[in-house]
């Protein structure tokens, strides 16, 4: 029989436990909390969309995409450019965090297929055929 976990290490305990938890000085939230894995009825029309024409079954690439915020203004980061990413002033975003961060994924890929990201750039003057 396995050895038995004391059922409150993640309330009483400081929640490194893993190699690479203890590699990066913190957990990592959504292996113990259900409540930030994405919730795929929540998908916009447009994610919905994409996972479809990728023919993706998930989002789990995008799992650790939240909504933040960026001088006081609501942003998502793109690892990619290693920048915030502020959300246009006129969209309104609604109370449930789970909705904001399925903006906020939606957001960061249309950001990252736009002709205004940074990487675009990059692409046209180091491409090699």
């Amino acid at each position: 029989m396995a050895q038995d976990k004391d059922i409150d290490q993640y309330l009483t305990g400081d929640g490194v436990d893993t190699a690479r938890e203890k590699e990066i000085g913190q957990h990592i939230g959504y292996r113990y909390d259900v409540n930030l894995v994405p919730d795929y009825n929540r998908l916009t029309p447009f994610l919905r969309e994409y996972m479809e024409v990728m023919g993706w079954d998930d989002l789990n690439w995008l799992e650790d995409v939240h909504m933040g915020y960026e001088e006081g203004r609501p942003a998502v980061f793109d690892r990619n450019i290693n920048g915030w990413v502020t959300v246009p002033a006129d969209i309104k975003l609604p109370d449930n965090q789970q909705d904001r961060d399925m903006i906020a994924r939606e957001l960061l890929i249309r950001f990252q297929m736009s002709e205004r990201h940074p990487l675009v750039e990059l692409n046209k003057a180091y491409r090699k055929f």
